[in-house]
This record gives structure tokens, C-alpha cells and sequence, in this order.
């Protein structure tokens, strides 16, 4: 039996509300996760199927968490036998639906799914068709518009430059259809492809509804339109659903999350039940009282006020700096002082910005304090050259009309088909209305090729062909590249196709060479865990595919392991907690930026800061500069408003507890710390 006893009064409460509708109001630090968890093992332990049961989040991290944490639940109260719960993103969830339900559609149920770079690609080639005066749109903007398009989101037409706004309109239908010629699908397809899906096949949608007869959602503040209406249709039957929200955690209105999803639902399920977590386990009461002063200057949200049983702790510290560099090398000393004095560790600081751009001075400074650091947030390890190229020949495999892919490798390594080939040959694809690899394998468009050219075409086809009869096949052909290893298999053809020598080839360095191919043979090798049990390699391959497609919440750090102090921006610092938060740059123009005035999303700013804030266990450090340089120049700043809003009683300037007198014992302390720090 599971020990409710361990949580508290309202934690328990929303565990064992199970039935109709439940909107639980989870402030920062109140233990959401774990009343989601101790919720599912609840509708377990009382008798609800776990194949009934299904929880969405936004990241495969938070997936992956809640997952453990429900199997270590059920393990200990000795329940959960025979099935497991549904717990994924709404990504994942859409994929498990098209992949059984597709074909209805029009698409093979071998679809690819494109990042963010196959899709730069696309647009790419759309925008090179369109002549057009001036100066041209940047691609990644204009496929940021045509992402608010299709999901309807209600501010779009406030956001970016007129011409790429225009050029998104324009596109729209033409990207659509190059997605379906290549059997594609993207991000937003996911989950408009499922809405249509439930709208013009009412079936599948009954059949999901009887498979997930208890639905929850976690971070519901984040939910777009189309999510909602996701949420709407899988649940308006049975009216079984349970959201986990806070709306003063909404910052994310710039990329289509609507913040009147949570707001506005008593309109859609009148009888919901509200629960509010207001218990905070993660800060001290003068971080929580000057955070509750602070948000309740948004007139629009449903009213809570955070406590905790952590004390009161230190006032927050307020510094001005003269510009960013000075600011940098400030936080930089604070950090070390801190660490010497209190022997705190690198990781339990952090420093928190509004833009990617301020980390440059923070950097600087933290490395001529030989400070160990991290920047969350930086380059994917999957979008490294030779990753990206390992990937799409994959899904050339899976699926050959993928043109994303397919000319991303159709040269690489050389093989006779230069850019002005495969420019030849997407033209023509274009005019037969046929993917790539269908325009290459017909006779008509390579019979006006040079006949090295189409030696060329007819081997790379031929290539890619026997690669697809060895992953589908068994007996002597699959035993000779691997037997039933889909690892040993790809790492056979990779040699065959000489991409290992074109790795030290391309390297003039042989160390660094074989460590990249090392990297991609360690790679490789987690394959296999995604082949299902009894499954066959191409089962497991497009399995595969399908896990490095979803997680885009795979990070690589500037420093892995070890003791560091995190660099992260404040739109990536959800749902994380530091001892110690430095917040910089806290300047009119940055925070609030400077676009929130005519956008109408001060509200959304002030959030942001909130949940800057609320990051903090025990301090926060704030900081300002007097001018930045902009474009080269120092220009004048001035404070934040938001400043403003926290009360004075907790909030200290630096300088003032500089003057401070500090007491005998704890001088003595800081000596100690500073001699032993020392030796």
C-alpha cells in the first residue's frame, strides 16, 4: 500500500481526487512531479488498468524522471503487475498514434519526422524559387512564422518582419506539400496530423479514448492550441482529466503556448475541481514573500501565495555595475568569495540572463578566475557533422523519398554526384511532382545525363537499395553484416560505404579522426535499445529514429561532469533549482526587453522573472549595469521597472552589506575558510 501520510494535506488531496475533471495549481517548488507520480500509483493501486493511464509532459527528460519515479512507487508498494502506464510527451504521443493510424492519411506508415535543420532546408530550397526584391527573409524566422501559422497561434501577426511573415503565407501550402513528397512529417504535423486524424476518422479517436481512460498533463501552462485540442478530444467522453499548471510560470507565449488554456478552463469543464500546492520546498520565505509581491502585479492570474518552512534567510542583494564586463568580473568575484568563505561548490551557483548574448562577458570572466563553468543550452551533440550524416543515412534507409537526407549524403563520401547533379535532379523531381530518389530511378530523367553521371545515379540508387534488402533481411545476408545486431549492421555499412576513411580523410589530425569515429561507434552502439522485444532491425531502426527525433532536450555542456557553475538563460532554467542565483543584466530593454511594451507581453516579462527568482534555495544576487555596449558604443541603461516591485524591506544594495559590521564569530569563520582555502 502506498503511504499517503508522507504528503501533505493538499498533495493528498490531489492524489486521491481521481474522477472528472482536477486542475492542480502547482507553484515553483511545490512538489508537482511528485503528486503526478504518487497520482498515477494511486489509480493503480485502486484498481485503474496502467494501460488506461496516460501522463504527458513537454521534455523526454521529464518523461524519463516520471517514469522511474512511478516504477520505484509501484515496486514498493507492490502493485503495477501486468502493464505500464502511458508516460511521454505529446510528441511521442502523437507519434504511437500515426504510426498505427497514418495510411488513412495519405502517408506511409514509414514516415520520417524532421528537425528543425530539415526543415531550414526545405524552406531553404522555397525560398531560392521565389524571385524577389530587396533583402532577402531569413529562413529561420520565416519557419518560425510558419509554425505560429499552422498552429493558429492569435498573436502572429504581431510578430517579425512583414516580408518574412509574407514569405511564411506564401510557402505555407508549397512546404506542406514538399514535406508529403518526401513522406515527412514535422513537429507541428505531429500534432495536426493527429487533430485531423481524430476529425475525419472518428473511429481512431474512439479508439484512443477507450485506451486512455485517465489522462494528466503536466506543465499545462505550456499547452498550445492544437495541444488543447488534443486534450479536448481525447478526453470530452469520459471527462477524466487532470492538469498540473502554474500560470505564473507561463513564459514560452512567444512560441504558442496560451496561458488562457489554464485561465479559461472552467469554460470547457465548469465542474473542475481546483486544487492549489502552496507548500514551497525549495526557497526561503524573503526569496518567496518578494516573488509574491512581485507576480501579483499581473492583473490576470489565478491568485497563490507560496510559503515554506525553510526560514527567512538572507535579503536579496542588489548591485549597479558600470557596464557588462565590470558586472561579469562582480559576479565572478562574488562567486569566488563565496566559494572560499562558505566552501561552497561551483555547482550549487548559477548565473541567470535574459539573452544568449550576455554569456560572452560572463565567460571572459569566469575563465580569468579560472572558474569552472557550463552553458546549458549550447550545441546539440546530435547536430555534429558526422552524427547528422550517420542519421540521414538511416533515414535514407527507412524511408529512400526522405529528400532531406538524401542530399545531404548523396556525395558523401564523393562519389560522382556534385551539387549540379543533385540540383539537376531536385529540379526535375520538382516538375514530376516525385521525390528525389523516385526522379533518380527513372529511366526518362537520367537517360539526359553524362554517362559517368549516370553510372553514378544508377550506383548510388543501387546502393541504397541493397541496404534496405540487408536491414529487412535474415538468413546469410543479415548474418553477413551483423546477424540480428542493427548496431553491427549500421557500423558494417558505414565501413563498406568508406565514411570511416572519409572521417580521416576530412581530419588532419589522426587523433582527433579516430576520436570522432570512436564517437560515432559509441553511438552506433546504443542502437539496440530500441529495437523491441521479438522485433525485427527495421522495427528497432525506425524505433530509433523516431527516440533521436523526439529528444530534443539532449543537451551538450560547455564543462560535463564535474563541479561547474551553470550559465543559462532564463527561458531555459525551468523547473531547476540552485543553491545560489545570480540574476544579471535586470535593465529596461532587456527585462522586460525591449519589443514587450508594443507586443503586450509585460505580464509574460515580469513571469519570467519570477521564475528567474524562484530558482533560488537560499540566495539571489541581482545585478544592473549603468550603460552596455551596444553595436561597439556604451549606451546608457536604466533599471528595471520590475526592480521596483520587490519590497525594500527585502532587498539590500551591495554596497550596504559591505558596510555591514560582520561579528566575531563569524570573521573567525571566514578566516578558517580563507586559510583552508589557501593551503
Amino acid at each position: 500500500m502506498l503511504d499517503l501520510s508522507a504528503l501533505n494535506p493538499q498533495q493528498r488531496c490531489a492524489v486521491e481526487t481521481l474522477d472528472g475533471p482536477v486542475l492542480i495549481l502547482a507553484g515553483a517548488g511545490t512538489g508537482k512531479t511528485r503528486v503526478i507520480t504518487w497520482r498515477v500509483a494511486h489509480l493503480i493501486e485502486r484498481g485503474i488498468a496502467p494501460e488506461h493511464i496516460l501522463a504527458v509532459t513537454f521534455t523526454n527528460k521529464a518523461a524519463r524522471e516520471m517514469r522511474e519515479r512511478v516504477r520505484a512507487l509501484l515496486g514498493r508498494a507492490g502493485v503495477g503487475r501486468g502493464g505500464a502506464p502511458t508516460i511521454c510527451t505529446f510528441h511521442s504521443l502523437c507519434v504511437r498514434i500515426l504510426r498505427r493510424h497514418i495510411a488513412r492519411l495519405g502517408y506511409k506508415p514509414n514516415f520520417v519526422i524532421y528537425d528543425e535543420s530539415d526543415q531550414l532546408g526545405v524552406v531553404r530550397r522555397l525560398l531560392a524559387g521565389i524571385s524577389s526584391r530587396g533583402e532577402k527573409a531569413d529562413p529561420a524566422a520565416v519557419l518560425a512564422l510558419l509554425s505560429r501559422l499552422r498552429n493558429g497561434g492569435d498573436r502572429v501577426a504581431l510578430f517579425g518582419d512583414p516580408h518574412a511573415r509574407a514569405l511564411a503565407e506564401h510557402i505555407a501550402e508549397r512546404y506542406q506539400a514538399a514535406l508529403k513528397a518526401c513522406n515527412a512529417v514535422d513537429f507541428d504535423d505531429l500534432l495536426l496530423l493527429t487533430l485531423r486524424l481524430f476529425e475525419e476518422h472518428p473511429d481512431a479517436l474512439e479508439a484512443c479514448r477507450a485506451q486512455y481512460r485517465h489522462v494528466m498533463v503536466d506543465e499545462y501552462q505550456d499547452t498550445n492550441a492544437a495541444q488543447f485540442r488534443l486534450l479536448l478530444a481525447l478526453t470530452s467522453g469520459h471527462r477524466n482529466l487532470c492538469v498540473v499548471g502554474d500560470d505564473d510560470q507561463s513564459i514560452y507565449g512567444w512560441r504558442g503556448a496560451e496561458i488562457a488554456n489554464l485561465l479559461d478552463l472552467e469554460q470547457h469543464f465548469p465542474d473542475v475541481r481546483v486544487i492549489k500546492l502552496e507548500q514551497n520546498y525549495r526557497s526561503t520565505n524573503t526569496i518567496l514573500a518578494a516573488t509574491n509581491a512581485l507576480i501579483c502585479h499581473n492583473a490576470r492570474r489565478r491568485a497563490k501565495r507560496l510559503w515554506s518552512q525553510r526560514g527567512d534567510g538572507p535579503k536579496i542583494r542588489l548591485a549597479e555595475y558600470a557596464d557588462e564586463e565590470a558586472e561579469a568580473s562582480g559576479v565572478a568575484a562574488q562567486i569566488q568569495l563565496t566559494r572560499m568563505s562558505r566552501r561552497a561548490p561551483w555547482s550549487e551557483h548559477a548565473v541567470l540572463f535574459r539573452t544568449n548574448q550576455q554569456a560572452r562577458p560572463l565567460e571572459r570572466a569566469l575563465r580569468q578566475a579560472r572558474i569552472p563553468y557550463r552553458v546549458v543550452g549550447g550545441q546539440s551533440w546530435f547536430d555534429r557533422r558526422e552524427v547528422r550524416d550517420v542519421l540521414a543515412y538511416l533515414k535514407v534507409t527507412v524511408n529512400p523519398d526522405d529528400d532531406a537526407s538524401l542530399l545531404r549524403i548523396a556525395n558523401v563520401p564523393a562519389r560522382g554526384l556534385s551539387e549540379a547533379t543533385m540540383e539537376r535532379l531536385l529540379a526535375a523531381s520538382h516538375e514530376r511532382g516525385e521525390s528525389v530518389f523516385a526522379t533518380m530511378k527513372n529511366p526518362v530523367v537520367t537517360a539526359g545525363l553524362p554517362r559517368r553521371t549516370r553510372e553514378s545515379v544508377q550506383a548510388f540508387v543501387a546502393l541504397v537499395e541493397r541496404m534496405r534488402a540487408s536491414l529487412e533481411s535474415g538468413g546469410d545476408a543479415g548474418r553477413s553484416v551483423g546477424g540480428g545486431s542493427l548496431a553491427a549492421w549500421a557500423e558494417h555499412w558505414l565501413e563498406e560505404i568508406g565514411y570511416f576513411a572519409e572521417v580521416r580523410r576530412s581530419e588532419k589530425n589522426a587523433e582527433a579522426a579516430e576520436h570522432r569515429i570512436q564517437n560515432l561507434k559509441d553511438f552506433i552502439a546504443t542502437m539496440d535499445a530500441s529495437t523491441p522485444a521479438g522485433g525485427s532491425r527495421a522495427e528497432g531502426l525506425r524505433a530509433f529514429l523516431d527516440d533521436v527525433s523526439l529528444d530534443t532536450d539532449r543537451q551538450e555542456e560547455t564543462e560535463k561532469g564535474g563541479e561547474a557553475v551553470t550559465l543559462i538563460t532564463m527561458h531555459s532554467c525551468k523547473g531547476l533549482e540552485f543553491r545560489r542565483v545570480y540574476i544579471v543584466g535586470m535593465e529596461d530593454g532587456l527585462l522586460p526587453h525591449a519589443r514587450a511594451r508594443e507586443e503586450g507581453t509585460l505580464d509574460e516579462e515580469r513571469r519570467l522573472f519570477y521564475v528567474a527568482m524562484t530558482r533560488a534555495m537560499e540566495s539571489v544576487a541581482i545585478s544592473f549595469c549603468a550603460a552596455r555596449r551596444k553595436y561597439g558604443k556604451l549606451t546608457p541603461c536604466r533599471p528595471s521597472p520590475f526592480l521596483k516591485e520587490l519590497p525594500p524591506e527585502l532587498v539590500e544594495m551591495e554596497d550596504e552589506a559591505a558596510r555591514r559590521p560582520v561579528s566575531a564569530e563569524a570573521g573567525r569563520r571566514l578566516f578558517e575558510s580563507l586559510r583552508e582555502a589557501a593551503r
